[in-house]
């Protein structure tokens, strides 16, 4: 039951704004910062981020927010950031992480990595319906965010012939994705999984459309990035 009680942390409406805020960023935040994004005084965010730190729904440390060190740098300050431990719950009892990670084993020593991506294509594809594809990152990002892969966008340094660097769909611009929906098996079975998860974001997307799905992984990241296609930039 201990996943249920972590959960049930986060029927708090405070907290769970809080829960959110931290989870979107990416990155330490201090309680400054999250109060102020959950419209709560610092006190009020210290309790509630603390609780959800006791529920191993956040993980806690500290550090000099000033970016200074040695003296007249200041106390370093508390910052949290999400737990990697991944909670679910079912009611009854549901094992679906061993039938994945059985058919996966199975896929992969029966070499049927090409049929598995033909099937994640044409699910992505029905997922997508009668849509036409994706007409940009933007579109692209809300997309995603519904399937759960919480995707952000990292823009090019100095943006394309004078377009600000925060443009969606400047050159470079690329949509990254904090969370893998399949996590747990892909950390088994990296290039079977991950492989499926591109042609399931291709089928989604649409493969001929302004923007393309393409490998790059990187720690703490899903594998797969999204950016506008080259015939698109062109």
């Amino acid at each position: 039951m201990e996943d249920i009680d972590a959960i049930a942390v986060l029927q708090d409406p405070v907290r769970r704004r809080l829960y959110e805020y931290v989870a979107a960023q990416g990155r330490e935040v201090g309680r400054n910062e999250a109060a102020e994004a959950a419209g709560v005084t610092r006190t009020l965010a210290a309790h509630h981020l603390d609780r959800l730190t006791e529920a191993g729904l956040l993980e806690s440390g500290s550090r000099r927010l000033t970016g200074r060190s040695g003296p007249g740098a200041g106390r370093p300050a508390k910052v949290y950031t999400r737990a990697r431990v991944e909670r679910s719950v079912s009611l009854p009892a549901r094992d679906y992480r061993t039938a994945a990670e059985l058919l996966a084993e199975a896929a992969e020593l029966a070499g049927l990595d090409a049929g598995l991506c033909a099937a994640a294509r044409r699910r992505g594809e029905a997922l997508r319906g009668s849509a036409a594809p994706c007409g940009g990152l933007e579109e692209a990002m809300a997309a995603l965010a519904a399937r759960g892969y919480e995707p952000h966008l990292e823009p090019h340094p100095e943006g394309s012939e004078g377009e600000p660097a925060g443009d969606a769909d400047a050159a470079g611009s690329v949509i990254r994705m904090r969370n893998c929906p399949f996590h747990a098996v892909a950390e088994r079975f990296p290039p079977l999984v991950c492989g499926m998860n591109l042609a399931l974001l291709e089928g989604l997307l649409g493969a001929d459309g302004p923007v393309r799905a393409r490998m790059d992984a990187r720690p703490g990241e899903c594998c797969v990035v999204v950016e506008a296609s080259k015939n698109n930039v062109d």
